[in-house]
Protein backbone atom coordinates (compact mmCIF):
# COMPACT_ATOMS: atom_id res chain seq x y z
CA UNK A 1 0.00 0.00 0.00
CA UNK A 2 1.48 3.60 -0.69
CA UNK A 3 0.98 7.11 0.79
CA UNK A 4 -0.03 9.42 -1.56
CA UNK A 5 2.94 11.35 -1.60
CA UNK A 6 4.99 8.00 -2.65
CA UNK A 7 6.19 6.14 0.95
CA UNK A 8 4.81 2.86 1.41
CA UNK A 9 2.78 2.22 4.37
CA UNK A 10 4.28 -0.13 6.75
CA UNK A 11 1.63 0.36 9.76
CA UNK A 12 2.07 -3.04 12.12
CA UNK A 13 -0.14 -1.96 14.92
CA UNK A 14 -4.22 -1.87 15.32
CA UNK A 15 -6.71 -0.15 17.66
CA UNK A 16 -6.07 -3.57 19.13
CA UNK A 17 -2.80 -2.66 20.31
CA UNK A 18 -4.34 0.46 22.72
CA UNK A 19 -2.45 0.56 26.30
CA UNK A 20 0.77 -1.34 23.98
CA UNK A 21 3.97 1.16 23.79
CA UNK A 22 4.51 1.80 19.87
CA UNK A 23 6.32 4.20 17.60
CA UNK A 24 4.49 6.06 14.65
CA UNK A 25 5.86 7.99 11.69
CA UNK A 26 3.75 10.37 10.23
CA UNK A 27 3.72 13.38 7.88
CA UNK A 28 3.62 16.52 9.86
CA UNK A 29 3.72 19.05 6.81
CA UNK A 30 4.18 19.01 2.96
CA UNK A 31 6.86 21.02 1.96
CA UNK A 32 8.03 22.04 -1.86
CA UNK A 33 5.50 19.31 -2.52
CA UNK A 34 7.81 16.29 -0.27
CA UNK A 35 6.84 15.42 2.84
CA UNK A 36 8.17 16.31 6.12
CA UNK A 37 8.14 13.33 8.55
CA UNK A 38 7.70 13.17 12.34
CA UNK A 39 8.30 10.14 14.48
CA UNK A 40 6.64 10.02 18.12
CA UNK A 41 7.39 7.00 21.13
CA UNK A 42 4.90 6.21 23.56
CA UNK A 43 2.02 4.46 24.66
CA UNK A 44 -0.75 4.30 22.14
CA UNK A 45 -3.71 5.17 25.04
CA UNK A 46 -6.76 6.14 22.53
CA UNK A 47 -7.13 5.19 18.33
CA UNK A 48 -10.89 6.56 17.81
CA UNK A 49 -12.89 8.80 15.52
CA UNK A 50 -9.52 9.14 13.04
CA UNK A 51 -7.20 9.89 15.62
CA UNK A 52 -4.27 8.18 17.66
CA UNK A 53 -3.31 10.27 20.38
CA UNK A 54 0.46 8.59 21.57
CA UNK A 55 1.54 9.76 25.14
CA UNK A 56 4.95 10.14 25.68
CA UNK A 57 7.24 9.26 28.74
CA UNK A 58 6.86 12.99 29.86
CA UNK A 59 3.44 12.55 29.68
CA UNK A 60 3.23 14.63 27.01
CA UNK A 61 -0.07 13.49 24.51
CA UNK A 62 0.59 13.70 21.00
CA UNK A 63 -2.60 14.17 18.75
CA UNK A 64 -2.49 11.92 15.42
CA UNK A 65 -4.52 12.17 12.50
CA UNK A 66 -5.10 8.49 10.67
CA UNK A 67 -4.84 9.45 7.22
CA UNK A 68 -0.95 10.60 8.29
CA UNK A 69 0.36 7.52 9.45
CA UNK A 70 2.56 6.28 7.07
CA UNK A 71 4.22 3.57 9.59
CA UNK A 72 4.52 2.65 13.11
CA UNK A 73 4.71 -0.52 15.10
CA UNK A 74 4.84 -2.01 18.75
CA UNK A 75 7.84 -1.76 20.80
CA UNK A 76 9.29 -3.28 23.57
CA UNK A 77 9.16 -0.68 26.76
CA UNK A 78 12.31 1.26 28.13
CA UNK A 79 14.21 -1.30 30.25
CA UNK A 80 14.26 -0.65 33.78
CA UNK A 81 18.20 1.04 34.81
CA UNK A 82 18.47 -1.95 37.48
CA UNK A 83 17.72 -5.86 36.46
CA UNK A 84 17.70 -8.67 39.25
CA UNK A 85 15.93 -11.82 38.45
CA UNK A 86 15.56 -12.59 41.70
CA UNK A 87 14.05 -10.47 45.01
CA UNK A 88 16.57 -10.22 47.78
CA UNK A 89 16.24 -13.16 50.79
CA UNK A 90 14.08 -12.06 53.37
CA UNK A 91 12.20 -13.86 56.36
CA UNK A 92 7.98 -14.35 56.67
CA UNK A 93 8.34 -11.95 60.10
CA UNK A 94 10.04 -9.40 58.16
CA UNK A 95 8.12 -9.24 55.22
CA UNK A 96 4.96 -9.53 57.68
CA UNK A 97 6.55 -6.21 60.01
CA UNK A 98 7.19 -4.57 56.72
CA UNK A 99 3.44 -5.22 55.76
CA UNK A 100 2.50 -4.38 58.95
CA UNK A 101 4.57 -0.68 58.64
CA UNK A 102 2.89 -0.22 55.06
CA UNK A 103 -0.34 -0.23 56.25
CA UNK A 104 -0.31 0.74 59.58
CA UNK A 105 -2.81 0.58 62.54
CA UNK A 106 -4.66 3.94 63.83
CA UNK A 107 -3.60 2.42 67.21
CA UNK A 108 -1.20 -0.04 68.45
CA UNK A 109 -0.24 -1.29 71.64
CA UNK A 110 2.39 -3.87 73.05
CA UNK A 111 1.61 -7.21 74.85
CA UNK A 112 5.42 -8.20 74.88
CA UNK A 113 6.62 -8.86 71.69
CA UNK A 114 3.08 -9.01 70.41
CA UNK A 115 1.00 -6.34 68.77
CA UNK A 116 -1.97 -5.59 69.16
CA UNK A 117 -3.23 -2.89 66.57
CA UNK A 118 -6.84 -1.38 65.67
CA UNK A 119 -8.15 1.06 63.23
CA UNK A 120 -11.92 0.89 63.56
CA UNK A 121 -12.78 -1.91 61.83
CA UNK A 122 -11.25 -1.30 58.33
CA UNK A 123 -9.44 -4.19 57.17
CA UNK A 124 -8.78 -7.24 59.32
CA UNK A 125 -4.93 -6.24 58.63
CA UNK A 126 -4.85 -3.56 60.73
CA UNK A 127 -6.98 -4.53 63.32
CA UNK A 128 -5.54 -7.76 64.63
CA UNK A 129 -2.57 -8.89 66.56
CA UNK A 130 0.47 -9.45 64.60
CA UNK A 131 2.06 -12.11 67.17
CA UNK A 132 5.76 -12.21 66.47
CA UNK A 133 7.53 -13.68 69.58
CA UNK A 134 6.24 -13.82 73.05
CA UNK A 135 3.48 -12.02 74.41
CA UNK A 136 5.33 -12.24 78.23
CA UNK A 137 2.59 -13.48 79.75
CA UNK A 138 1.42 -16.93 79.73
CA UNK A 139 -1.49 -17.53 76.52
CA UNK A 140 -4.20 -18.04 78.53
CA UNK A 141 -3.72 -14.31 79.83
CA UNK A 142 -2.31 -13.25 76.91
CA UNK A 143 -5.63 -13.84 74.83
CA UNK A 144 -7.81 -12.88 77.72
CA UNK A 145 -5.93 -9.23 77.65
CA UNK A 146 -6.60 -9.36 73.41
CA UNK A 147 -10.05 -10.29 73.77
CA UNK A 148 -10.64 -7.24 76.43
CA UNK A 149 -8.60 -5.12 74.32
CA UNK A 150 -10.75 -5.46 71.26
CA UNK A 151 -13.95 -5.61 73.25
CA UNK A 152 -13.14 -1.88 74.56
CA UNK A 153 -12.84 -0.54 71.22
CA UNK A 154 -16.26 -2.61 70.33
CA UNK A 155 -13.71 -4.96 67.47
CA UNK A 156 -14.13 -8.41 67.34
CA UNK A 157 -10.46 -10.15 68.86
CA UNK A 158 -8.47 -11.29 65.70
CA UNK A 159 -4.87 -13.02 65.35
CA UNK A 160 -2.84 -12.99 62.29
CA UNK A 161 -0.77 -16.15 61.94
CA UNK A 162 1.56 -17.23 59.67
CA UNK A 163 1.41 -20.35 58.02
CA UNK A 164 3.68 -22.89 57.48
CA UNK A 165 6.58 -20.82 59.25
CA UNK A 166 8.47 -21.11 62.22
CA UNK A 167 7.27 -23.63 64.88
CA UNK A 168 5.88 -21.03 67.47
CA UNK A 169 3.55 -19.77 64.57
CA UNK A 170 2.35 -23.70 64.20
CA UNK A 171 2.12 -23.99 67.68
CA UNK A 172 0.17 -20.82 68.22
CA UNK A 173 -2.23 -21.75 65.26
CA UNK A 174 -2.85 -25.18 67.20
CA UNK A 175 -3.66 -23.22 70.43
CA UNK A 176 -6.24 -20.88 68.96
CA UNK A 177 -8.00 -23.73 66.92
CA UNK A 178 -8.05 -25.84 70.21
CA UNK A 179 -9.81 -22.60 71.80
CA UNK A 180 -12.18 -22.19 69.24
CA UNK A 181 -10.60 -19.30 67.10
CA UNK A 182 -11.64 -20.25 64.09
CA UNK A 183 -9.91 -19.56 60.89
CA UNK A 184 -10.56 -16.46 58.80
CA UNK A 185 -9.06 -14.73 55.39
CA UNK A 186 -6.85 -16.96 54.11
CA UNK A 187 -4.29 -15.14 52.06
CA UNK A 188 -1.23 -15.51 50.20
CA UNK A 189 2.40 -13.26 50.39
CA UNK A 190 3.72 -13.02 47.18
CA UNK A 191 7.62 -11.73 46.35
CA UNK A 192 8.65 -10.76 42.61
CA UNK A 193 11.93 -9.02 41.22
CA UNK A 194 10.96 -5.52 41.75
CA UNK A 195 13.10 -3.80 38.03
CA UNK A 196 11.20 -6.76 36.09
CA UNK A 197 7.95 -5.43 36.73
CA UNK A 198 9.33 -1.70 35.65
CA UNK A 199 10.10 -2.61 32.19
CA UNK A 200 6.38 -3.52 31.89
CA UNK A 201 4.35 -1.22 29.59
CA UNK A 202 2.25 1.51 29.69
CA UNK A 203 3.64 3.33 32.60
CA UNK A 204 3.86 6.91 30.74
CA UNK A 205 -0.07 6.52 31.14
CA UNK A 206 0.02 6.65 34.97
CA UNK A 207 -0.19 9.77 37.40
CA UNK A 208 1.42 9.22 41.20
CA UNK A 209 1.07 11.25 44.05
CA UNK A 210 1.55 11.13 47.55
CA UNK A 211 -1.62 11.30 48.69
CA UNK A 212 -5.26 10.10 47.24
CA UNK A 213 -7.72 12.46 45.69
CA UNK A 214 -11.43 12.00 45.96
CA UNK A 215 -11.68 10.04 42.86
CA UNK A 216 -9.06 7.86 43.89
CA UNK A 217 -10.62 6.81 46.72
CA UNK A 218 -14.75 6.55 44.95
CA UNK A 219 -12.59 4.11 42.68
CA UNK A 220 -10.73 1.72 45.79
CA UNK A 221 -14.63 0.95 47.03
CA UNK A 222 -13.86 -0.79 50.03
CA UNK A 223 -14.00 2.25 52.40
CA UNK A 224 -17.48 1.44 53.15
CA UNK A 225 -18.66 3.62 56.11
CA UNK A 226 -15.28 4.15 57.42
CA UNK A 227 -13.56 6.66 55.02
CA UNK A 228 -11.65 8.59 57.77
CA UNK A 229 -9.84 5.87 59.25
CA UNK A 230 -9.28 4.56 55.83
CA UNK A 231 -7.85 7.20 54.57
CA UNK A 232 -5.39 7.28 57.67
CA UNK A 233 -4.30 4.02 57.00
CA UNK A 234 -3.90 4.25 53.24
CA UNK A 235 -1.84 7.17 53.46
CA UNK A 236 0.32 6.19 55.92
CA UNK A 237 3.60 4.10 56.00
CA UNK A 238 7.28 5.24 55.39
CA UNK A 239 6.50 6.25 51.18
CA UNK A 240 3.69 5.99 49.71
CA UNK A 241 2.78 6.45 46.19
CA UNK A 242 -0.27 6.32 44.88
CA UNK A 243 -1.15 5.84 41.36
CA UNK A 244 -4.15 6.56 38.78
CA UNK A 245 -4.88 6.36 35.09
CA UNK A 246 -6.89 8.75 34.40
CA UNK A 247 -10.19 7.84 32.33
CA UNK A 248 -13.35 9.28 30.84
CA UNK A 249 -15.99 10.53 33.80
CA UNK A 250 -16.86 8.79 35.86
CA UNK A 251 -13.74 8.67 37.73
CA UNK A 252 -9.94 6.85 37.11
CA UNK A 253 -9.76 3.82 34.89
CA UNK A 254 -7.40 2.47 37.13
CA UNK A 255 -5.79 2.76 40.01
CA UNK A 256 -3.03 1.10 42.88
CA UNK A 257 -0.94 2.11 45.55
CA UNK A 258 2.75 1.30 47.11
CA UNK A 259 4.91 2.15 49.75
CA UNK A 260 8.68 1.75 49.82
CA UNK A 261 10.44 0.20 53.17
CA UNK A 262 12.81 -2.11 53.97
CA UNK A 263 13.70 -4.77 56.86
CA UNK A 264 15.26 -3.80 60.31
CA UNK A 265 17.99 -4.10 61.32
CA UNK A 266 19.56 -3.98 64.90
CA UNK A 267 21.13 -0.22 64.14
CA UNK A 268 18.51 0.72 61.42
CA UNK A 269 17.29 -0.36 58.23
CA UNK A 270 18.68 -4.22 57.59
CA UNK A 271 18.52 -4.28 53.70
CA UNK A 272 17.41 -2.83 50.72
CA UNK A 273 14.28 -1.15 50.91
CA UNK A 274 11.07 -3.34 49.52
CA UNK A 275 7.82 -2.20 47.27
CA UNK A 276 4.77 -3.47 49.13
CA UNK A 277 1.62 -3.01 46.26
CA UNK A 278 -1.83 -2.88 46.40
CA UNK A 279 -5.46 -1.08 45.67
CA UNK A 280 -5.11 -2.27 42.49
CA UNK A 281 -8.26 -2.02 41.05
CA UNK A 282 -9.68 -1.81 36.87
CA UNK A 283 -13.02 -0.27 36.25
CA UNK A 284 -15.02 -2.90 34.87
CA UNK A 285 -15.51 -1.21 31.46
CA UNK A 286 -11.61 -0.74 31.27
CA UNK A 287 -10.50 -4.10 31.86
CA UNK A 288 -8.02 -6.96 29.82
CA UNK A 289 -6.42 -2.95 28.07
CA UNK A 290 -3.23 -3.70 30.35
CA UNK A 291 -4.15 -0.95 32.94
CA UNK A 292 -3.26 -3.12 36.13
CA UNK A 293 0.49 -3.72 34.58
CA UNK A 294 0.89 -0.14 33.57
CA UNK A 295 -0.35 0.89 37.16
CA UNK A 296 2.25 -1.53 38.81
CA UNK A 297 5.26 -0.48 35.83
CA UNK A 298 4.80 2.92 36.92
CA UNK A 299 4.78 2.32 41.08
CA UNK A 300 8.01 0.00 40.25
CA UNK A 301 9.77 2.79 38.79
CA UNK A 302 9.33 5.00 41.49
CA UNK A 303 10.47 2.38 44.05
CA UNK A 304 13.67 1.58 42.08
CA UNK A 305 14.51 5.23 42.40
CA UNK A 306 14.36 4.82 46.02
CA UNK A 307 16.52 2.00 46.24
CA UNK A 308 14.23 -1.30 45.84
CA UNK A 309 14.72 -4.25 44.57
CA UNK A 310 12.23 -6.62 46.02
CA UNK A 311 8.62 -6.68 45.22
CA UNK A 312 5.63 -8.44 47.50
CA UNK A 313 1.85 -8.19 47.66
CA UNK A 314 -0.80 -10.07 49.86
CA UNK A 315 -3.71 -11.84 47.95
CA UNK A 316 -6.50 -13.29 49.26
CA UNK A 317 -7.23 -17.33 48.33
CA UNK A 318 -10.18 -17.47 45.91
CA UNK A 319 -9.18 -13.90 44.23
CA UNK A 320 -8.36 -16.31 41.24
CA UNK A 321 -7.94 -12.96 39.32
CA UNK A 322 -5.34 -11.51 41.03
CA UNK A 323 -3.31 -14.79 41.77
CA UNK A 324 -3.26 -14.84 37.85
CA UNK A 325 -2.49 -11.22 37.10
CA UNK A 326 0.83 -11.91 39.45
CA UNK A 327 1.36 -15.35 38.10
CA UNK A 328 2.49 -13.39 34.65
CA UNK A 329 4.01 -10.83 36.57
CA UNK A 330 6.53 -13.11 37.92
CA UNK A 331 5.42 -13.40 41.64
CA UNK A 332 5.62 -16.62 43.41
CA UNK A 333 4.19 -17.74 47.01
CA UNK A 334 6.66 -16.87 49.65
CA UNK A 335 4.73 -17.97 52.23
CA UNK A 336 0.70 -17.75 53.74
CA UNK A 337 -1.24 -16.26 56.47
CA UNK A 338 -4.89 -16.25 58.21
CA UNK A 339 -6.75 -14.90 60.63
CA UNK A 340 -7.98 -16.36 64.00
CA UNK A 341 -11.60 -14.85 65.47
CA UNK A 342 -11.96 -15.24 69.10
CA UNK A 343 -15.33 -17.21 69.47
CA UNK A 344 -18.93 -15.51 70.66
CA UNK A 345 -18.23 -15.08 74.54
CA UNK A 346 -14.37 -15.76 74.52
CA UNK A 347 -12.61 -14.61 77.35
CA UNK A 348 -9.02 -15.97 76.16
Amino acid sequence: MMFSGGARLDIRFTPADVGKRVSVRRVAEIVGGRPVFSDAVGVLTSWADGVLIITRRDGQAVHITESSVVAGKVVPDAPARRRGARPPSVSARELQEMAARGWPALENERLGEWTLRASGGFTRRANSVLPHGDPGVPLDTALRRVVDWYGERGLPAYVQVTTGDAERDARLAAELERRGWTAEGHATLRTAALAPLADAAGAERVVLSREPDPAWLAAYHRTGDLADDALKVLAGGPSVWFATVPGAAPGPAAIGRCVVDGPPGPNGPGGAPWALFGAVEVALERRRQGLATAVMAALARKALDEGAAGAYLQVEDGNEGAHALYDRMGFTTHHTYHYRRAPLGANG
